[in-house]
């Protein structure tokens, strides 16, 4: 252990790796290494409470005393240029070498690029970091009209926040409903529906041509219909592209991500990636995945350091997704893909309803809509392997509660016949 562990990566995944080497007794040297000059910080908020208060501070993800009081080097501001997985080293940007017995990449992701003529005006945006999030709510301040391009949870959940602070907002959709990868047809119809009651007005179905710039500077878009939409701020948030690029050069195995196996490990087994990055396969869905989440990257992150400190577990965490879009706190936990049934619960007028996804008598996941006991309760029903009846769950959460307790107290006994 005379080099420790490196992690390149101080965003949620790996300052919890930081934080659970030494959970788990990690006695070596933690090196943690950002490209930021902040201390690492909540992302989240950025999205919601940042961009429309002009006080708002970003909240560290640990003060600066955890990091000094838990014998962990964090270096902010640095770039890595190379990984020499050979020599078990690291090329920093700039001159100067740092050496590990293990390396966790924590790269995380960046917004997928736009390419169209004007992408390059000033005022065209995209939201990934503290930097970013300062640039919309300065440039906010000074637009009457946005554009936001995109209808994921990023890009809703900057328009419930502009439209709320008074901005006349647009959002233009390529693909014909919003949250087309996340969410089920009935969610993403509800959200569309209390956004546009707002006042924020949805293109869905529709493509930009390209952006107009005064002076350098955009001031409308122009639908592929010849719409023009005017605009002093055009937010892109258009998914996302895993980091790779390092990890790529050094030989590691990629497939949409850094691939790794149960145990976080790359194809280099001293060398381990985690959070938005990395991408392995599901224990759940038996699928390939990459799961850009605080969930996951905080549990691959726990589960790294516990593989370096000797440990043979395998990945297997439930997992759960949160977006906050105005008036709706939309919690998701399990995986989806493959449903061909549903059950509902609760009541869409009252924006308080939940959607149970099966697999024939398999529960795949719930979706939920400020039902946040029923999310809750799909945690420990996904986290059990138990898959409720329809009926059972049209019964209401009480009802689950007692079907899940007695499936549980009959597991033990299974195990002990």
């Amino acid at each position: 252990m005379k080099n420790g562990v490196v992690i390149v990566g101080a965003g949620h995944a790996g300052v919890q790796a930081a934080a659970s080497l030494r959970e788990d007794g990690y006695d070596g040297p933690v090196i943690l290494v950002g490209d930021e000059d902040e201390l690492p910080y909540h992302k989240p908020p950025l999205s919601k409470t940042f961009i429309k208060d002009t006080e708002a501070k970003p909240q560290p993800l640990r003060g600066e005393a955890f990091y000094t009081g838990s014998a962990i080097d964090y270096r902010p501001g640095v770039k890595i240029d190379r990984i020499d997985a050979g020599r078990s080293s690291l090329d920093i940007a700039g001159g100067g070498a740092l050496a590990f017995d293990h390396l966790i990449l924590a790269t995380g992701s960046r917004p997928r690029t736009l390419p169209l003529p004007g992408a390059d005006l000033s005022g065209v945006l995209s939201l990934r970091s503290l930097a970013d999030a300062r640039l919309i709510r300065d440039l906010s301040a000074q637009s009457d009209e946005v554009v936001i391009l995109g209808g994921g949870f990023i890009g809703l959940e900057i328009a419930a926040t502009l439209r709320a602070a008074g901005r006349t907002v647009t959002v233009v959709e390529a693909v014909d409903r919003l949250l087309g990868r996340a969410v089920a047809p009935v969610v993403a119809s509800h959200v569309r529906q209390r956004l546009e009651a707002t006042g924020v007005r949805i293109l869905a179905g529709t493509s930009i041509a390209k952006l107009d710039g005064e002076n350098g500077h955009v001031v409308a878009a122009i639908t592929s219909s010849g719409e023009r939409l005017p605009a002093r701020m055009v937010i892109v948030g258009i998914g996302a592209v895993p980091n790779v690029e390092l990890a790529q050069a050094a030989g590691l195995g990629i497939a949409n991500g850094i691939r790794v196996d149960h145990q976080m490990r790359t194809s280099v087994p001293e060398i381990l990636a985690i959070g938005d990055a990395a991408s392995y396969r599901h224990w759940f869905t038996g699928g390939e995945v990459r799961l850009e989440s605080v969930q996951n990257a905080t549990d691959q992150a726990r589960l790294a350091a516990r593989t370096i400190s000797g440990h043979a577990d395998a990945y297997s965490a439930v997992p759960w997704f949160w977006s906050d879009i105005g008036d709706m706190k939309l919690q998701m936990v399990g995986l989806t893909a493959g449903g061909d049934s549903h059950v509902v619960l609760g009541d869409l007028p009252d924006n308080k309803f939940s959607i149970y996804h099966y697999a024939g008598d398999r529960l795949l996941g719930i979706e939920s809509v400020n039902r946040p006991g029923d999310h809750m309760l799909g945690r420990k029903m996904l986290g059990a392997g138990f898959s409720p009846t329809s009926e059972t769950v049209a019964a209401g959460p009480e009802g689950l509660k007692a079907a899940l307790a007695a499936f549980q107290n009959m597991e033990p006994a299974k195990a002990s016949a």
